[in-house]
C-alpha cells in the first residue's frame, strides 16, 4: 500500500503542476472505468461511470431560474419523482408518477417539523408510472409512455416517491425501473420492447425485525445500469434479496445471485478498472457489501457491516472503491483495492484490502465523489468534506449554505467545478482542488432532491415541477 500511495503522491502533484501550468486537467487525471463520456450522453444514474464527472467542455458558473438567467429551456414535469434525468444525443429520458386524483407531496425534509418521520404515506390512490422522452436542444415533450397503471402495490416514505429508480439508456433503447410496477424498455421512438415483472420489492425500516418493518414500507430506489448488452440490478428488500443481469434486447434473465441482505437504496457500479480479468459489479450493503463477476454473477469478495440503511452508491476510481454509509454505529467511510478477494472484515488485523478507512465519518444520503485526486462527501445538513482520495487524508471541512437546508442530491463535477444541490433548490458551485473555493450560489426556484445530469450543452436539474437546462457559458 505505501509503494501505491506514493506514486500516488508523484502522479496528484504532477497533476497539479500541469493544471498550473494550463498543460493538464481533470479529464488526463480521472479515472475511467468502462465508458467514455463523449460530452452528448449521460446514461444513467452519475454518468457514464456513475461516477458523477464530465469533462472536455465548459459549464456554467452562474445562472438564476426564477430570474430566467443563464436558462436554455424549462419544462413541466407531472407527477413526483427524485429519478435523475438522462441524456443520449438529442434525447433526454426522465420518469414520473403522476396521481390519478390530487397531487402528491413530499414531507420529511431536512429541517422541516416532520424531519425524520418514517411512517408511509397512506391511501394515495392510482397512479400513471410514465416514462418521458424530452428534446435535449429545446425541452419539447416528444412522447410520454405509460408503462403501468394503478395503486402501488408498497407505500413510500414522507420524503420518497414511487419513481425514484433513474433510467438506464444507450444508443437502442432505455429501460424504467418502477420497483413493484415492473422494469420497462422502450426503444428511442417510444416503441415498448419488453417489461418484466419481479413481484413485489419492499423496502423499509431494515434496523428492526420484519413484522415491525413492514408498518414501514420507505419505497424502492435503486436504480438500473445499462452495461455491454446487460441490464443489471440490486434489487435488496425485505425478503429475497437478489443482485440480477439481464438480457438488454429480450429481457431475460442472464443470470441471478442471492443475497443475504436488508432492503438498501444503492445502485451498482460496474467496474473494468484494475480487475480486467474479472470484471465485476460492486453492490453497497449492510450485511452483504461485495463483488460480483459481471459475466457470471459468481460473489469474488463479501465485506458485512456499516451504516444500516445503506444509500449510496460506490465510487471506483484509481484502482480503489470507495463505500460508505451513515446510519447507524459504524457509519463508515473507506478506501478498498479492487483486487480484493474472499471474505473482508473491518475487524481483521489483516488491513491489506483497505487503503484506508474513516469510522464515523460516513455519509447518508448522497454518493461521493471522486474528481482528480480529490474525494468530496457533503453530509444532509450541507457539510462538505474533501479528502485526498489515495490516503484518506482530510483536506478541508466546510459548511454549505446556512444549515437549514438538506442535501439529499449527489454532487456532479465538470470544468474543473463541483456542484452540490441543496432540497431548497440552491446549487453551490465549488472550485475543485484542494483548497475550498465557493464560486457561486445559484436558485433553481424549487425544491430539488434529484441528482443532475451534465452535457456538453447544458446542466439538466430536475426539480420538484420541471426539467430545468443550464445553459453552457458562451
Amino acid at each position: 500500500m505505501n509503494e501505491r500511495h506514493g506514486t500516488h503522491h508523484l502522479v496528484r502533484a504532477l497533476a497539479s503542476t500541469l493544471a498550473t501550468l494550463g498543460l493538464g486537467g481533470f479529464a488526463s487525471f480521472s479515472s475511467s472505468h468502462g465508458q467514455v463520456n463523449d460530452g452528448e450522453s449521460w446514461p444513467g444514474f452519475r454518468g457514464a461511470n456513475a461516477d458523477g464527472t464530465a469533462e472536455g467542455f465548459a459549464t456554467a458558473v452562474q445562472w438564476s431560474v426564477p430570474e430566467k438567467k443563464g436558462i436554455a429551456w424549462s419544462t413541466p414535469v407531472p407527477g413526483l419523482a427524485h429519478s435523475s434525468p438522462v441524456v443520449f444525443g438529442e434525447r433526454v429520458f426522465v420518469t414520473t408518477a403522476v396521481r390519478k386524483v390530487g397531487a402528491g407531496e413530499l414531507g420529511s425534509l431536512y429541517g422541516s417539523d416532520g424531519y425524520g418521520a418514517g411512517d408511509p404515506v397512506d391511501d394515495e390512490g392510482e397512479h400513471a408510472f410514465q416514462l418521458l422522452c424530452l428534446d435535449a436542444t429545446s425541452g419539447e415533450i416528444l412522447w410520454t409512455r405509460t408503462a403501468h397503471e394503478g395503486v402501488p402495490k408498497v407505500k413510500r416514505h414522507p420524503k420518497s416517491t414511487h419513481a425514484n429508480s433513474t433510467p438506464a439508456c444507450d444508443a437502442e433503447r432505455v429501460v424504467a425501473f418502477f420497483a413493484s410496477e415492473g422494469l420497462h424498455a422502450y426503444d428511442h421512438a417510444g416503441e415498448h420492447l419488453w417489461s418484466r415483472d419481479f413481484g413485489v420489492l419492499e423496502a423499509g425500516a431494515p434496523n428492526v425485525d420484519r413484522e415491525a418493518a413492514r408498518r414501514y414500507p420507505w419505497g424502492f430506489a435503486s436504480s438500473p445500469v445499462l452495461h455491454d448488452g446487460k441490464v443489471l440490478l440490486q434489487c435488496d428488500v425485505q425478503d429475497g434479496s437478489f443482485v440480477t443481469a439481464l438480457d438488454a434486447k429480450t429481457g431475460k434473465e442472464v443470470w441471478r445471485t442471492e443475497r443475504d441482505e436488508r432492503p438498501t437504496w444503492s445502485t451498482p457500479t460496474v467496474a473494468l478498472e484494475s480487475c480486467r480479468e474479472r470484471p465485476q459489479v460492486i453492490l453497497n450493503g449492510y450485511a452483504h457489501i461485495g463483488g460480483y463477476d459481471l459475466a457470471t454473477g459468481e460473489e469474488l469478495w463479501k465485506l458485512a457491516g456499516g451504516g444500516d440503511v445503506p444509500v449510496p452508491t460506490p465510487v471506483v476510481a484509481h484502482g480503489l472503491v470507495f463505500l460508505t454509509s451513515a446510519h447507524g454505529r459504524q457509519s463508515p467511510l473507506y478506501a478498498l483495492d479492487l483486487k480484493a478477494k474472499g471474505e473482508l472484515s473491518f475487524e481483521s488485523d489483516d488491513e491489506a484490502p483497505f487503503a484506508w478507512h474513516h469510522p464515523g465519518r460516513g455519509i447518508y444520503m448522497q454518493t461521493p465523489l471522486v474528481y482528480g485526486y480529490e474525494l468530496y462527501a457533503c453530509s444532509d445538513g450541507g457539510i462538505v468534506t474533501c479528502y485526498d482520495a489515495g490516503t484518506g487524508e482530510r483536506l478541508y471541512r466546510e459548511r454549505l449554505g446556512d444549515g437549514r437546508t438538506g442535501f439529499s442530491a449527489s454532487a456532479v463535477a465538470a470544468d474543473g467545478k463541483v456542484y452540490f444541490t441543496a432540497e431548497s433548490g440552491e446549487v453551490f458551485v465549488v472550485r475543485a482542488g484542494p483548497e475550498f473555493e465557493l464560486l457561486a450560489t445559484n436558485e433553481l426556484g424549487e425544491t430539488c432532491l434529484s441528482t443532475p445530469a451534465i452535457t456538453e450543452q447544458r446542466l439538466l436539474f430536475r426539480t420538484r415541477g420541471h426539467l430545468v437546462a443550464v445553459a453552457a457559458p458562451d
